[in-house]
């Protein structure tokens, strides 16, 4: 099983393991993450779950499409090189996520 390593905004990690097949998001809302609202259901039409993916993982994923990318542009936070939308990082067996939670979400 996967874990996505959730580094908060007050310096705490949270630890969850994940499902094959979920997406980061999912796992955030399910687990009560602070910081990923997740308010669109992951359907890439609000922008309440970006997060930082660390930069060396981002290979582990698809390219994010033209529609994640428009809405990477409304960001509460600044957008950066490796910001995703959690809805879009789908987790595969052995490859544990690492992602930063901005500072604020919409």
């Amino acid at each position: 099983m996967p874990q996505v390593f959730f580094m908060q905004t007050n310096g705490a990690e949270k630890v969850i393991e994940g499902a094959v097949g979920d997406s980061v998001m999912q796992t955030a809302v399910r687990n009560g993450v602070s910081g990923i609202v997740g308010q669109c259901g992951g359907v890439l039409s609000c922008a309440s779950c970006h997060v930082f993916l660390a930069a060396d993982e981002l290979c582990n994923f698809e390219d994010a499409v033209e529609d994640e990318e428009d809405m990477l542009e409304c960001t509460a936070t600044d957008r950066q090189e490796n910001s995703r939308l959690s809805c879009q990082l789908i987790l595969a067996d052995g490859i544990d996520v690492h992602v930063t939670l901005p500072d604020e979400q919409l």
